[in-house]
């Protein structure tokens, strides 16, 4: 498991200069005009955790696995794509794909930089592409729920596609079908309106790390959306600098988090996930999953005989693991468990996992 993140965002707004960022790559080009990406840039990074760190340097394990996020960079959207504009169905194809959209604007003045707009308006910007989704999505609908093909699908994904259609056309956001319906079946939809969203306000080095009247602008506009300030240009500094280099550029700079790890945290909470670790001399690694999967789930993510063949799981928190140096003293002292399959995992839990043969 894991999350994929895809970056949109209208052209020339920093969306391949965070990717290069975020992936400490230089896969995508970072030009100075419209479309210069085309097809989609992707890049799988390890979560940063210092935990992991610890519990693998107590076990001294060969080696060490970090969870790991995909990051998308997508090309740049313009006003009627849902209609082929610019890239159009490319784009919004590539969307479709995504667990989450990590929606960049521009929030910096610069004559250096070409606009496909005339001016700086974050929150314009964010609705020209929340309108185009929007659109393509009840295109989406409209095919889905002609006689011919509303045979094929079943009863309570007709209702799903039927009330999502209505809120659309009476100029509402489908939202708030999220409280209303299983989330296997809104993921199932497809629909790209419904996908979770973070935005991230690209600023300048100077409106770090507070933001400005831009960022004002979407926090002020969009107050139940994820909003989190970045400046693309400094974030590229930062992971090109040696670790020790990062700390001492951060802290001169203001800045306590890397966008990185800004985006990640948000991500998990916004898509309730959480970590658990497995540990031993051979290996350390840390494994994403869903908030209140039980004992078997979690061994599944690893195996799927794991979950079939699951006995118990021994387990001991990572604070526990790492004060007491490991899973031996652990139970010295009184602080490693043993859990059954109905077990809610916990975030931070390091288990062993007993299987029959």
């Amino acid at each position: 498991m894991g999350f994929r993140c895809g970056i949109v965002g209208l052209p020339n707004v920093g969306k391949s200069t965070l990717f290069n960022a975020l992936t400490e790559s230089k896969k995508a080009q970072a030009e100075n005009f419209p479309f210069c990406t085309i097809d989609p840039n992707i890049g799988i990074v390890a979560v940063p955790d210092e935990r992991l760190e610890k519990i693998s340097t107590i076990s001294k394990s060969l080696k060490v696995i970090n969870a790991a996020i995909t990051f998308v960079d997508i090309a740049g959207l313009v006003k009627g794509a849902s209609k082929g504009e610019g890239l159009g169905n490319k784009f919004l194809s590539h969307v479709r794909e995504v667990d989450a959209i990590v929606h960049l604007t521009r929030c910096f003045d610069s004559e250096k930089i070409l606009n496909v707009n005339s001016s700086v308006d974050p929150v314009r910007d964010i609705e020209i592409i929340e309108t185009e989704i929007l659109l393509s999505d009840l295109e989406s609908l409209e095919k889905r729920l002609e006689k011919s093909n509303k045979k094929k699908i079943e009863k309570d994904e007709v209702i799903f596609l039927e009330e999502c259609q209505k809120l659309i056309n009476t100029g509402k956001k489908p939202d708030e079908l999220k409280k209303i319906f299983n989330s296997d079946l809104i993921k199932k939809s497809g629909l790209l309106s419904i996908k979770p969203k973070i935005i991230v306000c690209n600023v300048d080095e100077k409106s770090l790390p507070g933001g400005n009247k831009y960022s004002d602008l979407c926090k002020k506009a969009f107050p139940n959306e994820n909003v989190i300030i970045v400046c693309a240009d400094i974030e590229d500094q930062i992971m090109n600098l040696q670790t020790k280099e990062r700390k001492e550029f951060m802290l001169e700079s203001g800045i306590k988090n890397t966008g990185l790890n800004n985006l990640i945290k948000t991500g998990y909470n916004m898509l309730g996930l959480s970590t658990f670790f497995t540990s031993g001399p051979e290996e350390s690694r840390a494994w994403t999953i869903k908030n209140n999967y039980n004992a078997a789930e979690a061994a599944g993510v690893i195996h799927t005989d794991f979950k079939k063949k699951f006995i118990r799981a021994e387990t001991v928190s990572v604070d526990d693991f790492i004060k007491h140096k490991g899973f031996i003293e652990c139970k010295n002292q009184g602080k490693l468990r043993l859990e059954g399959k109905e077990y809610i995992v916990k975030d931070g839990d390091v288990m062993f996992f007993r299987t029959g043969a």
